[in-house]
């Protein structure tokens, strides 16, 4: 196992990517944030308060979507797929989303949550964000808009983040 992101790292990569979309959407008129269950809302979850924090008085609205039944491998060998909660209370009709997740590998995920997006409205536009990007694992052609890390890993190599919410500390790893 190899330390890709350590607690600092994390949290420093974190403050950047925040930065970087106050920059681009400075007052987030027509902008949304949307995280990915189950683990994209950790990190949108963080980058959400951050962003509050870096424009106080700013409505930002924020939504969390579960992609279950979007996916194409739902039905797999992996049996019954138990959905995680989708909580989007806006329309995204002409907004600009911003797709948050933790980890881009194939892009099927990414693929998927386009699919699901598209319940909540028809948007004018769609960013994404990472925070690791495995960027020689791509099945379909979809890139990030922003990146926290960007790694080149084989595909017998695991990237996991793990959360204090969930895992009791903050760290990115490389598991063989």
């Amino acid at each position: 196992m190899k330390s890709i992101l350590t607690e600092r790292q994390l949290a420093i990569t974190i403050d950047r990517l925040s930065h970087q979309l106050v920059e681009n959407h400075l007052q987030f008129r027509d902008t949304v944030l949307i995280g990915l269950q189950p683990r994209g809302i950790y990190l949108s979850n963080r980058i959400f308060h951050k962003v509050q924090d870096l424009l106080p008085g700013v409505h930002i609205p924020y939504g969390r979507l579960d992609i279950t039944f979007y996916r194409d491998d739902y039905k797999s060998e992996k049996g019954l797929q138990v959905p995680n909660e989708t909580d989007i209370n806006f329309s995204i009709e002409n907004k600009r989303v911003i797709l948050i997740d933790d980890v881009l590998y194939t892009g099927r995920t990414i693929r998927s949550a386009m699919d699901a997006m598209l319940d909540f409205g028809r948007p004018a536009a769609v960013e994404l964000l990472v925070l690791i990007d495995r960027r020689f694992s791509r099945e379909l052609p979809i890139q990030p808009d922003y990146t926290g890390r960007t790694i080149d890993a084989i595909i017998t190599e695991r990237v996991k983040v793990l959360w204090q919410e969930r895992d009791g500390k903050d760290e990115v790893v490389l598991i063989a």
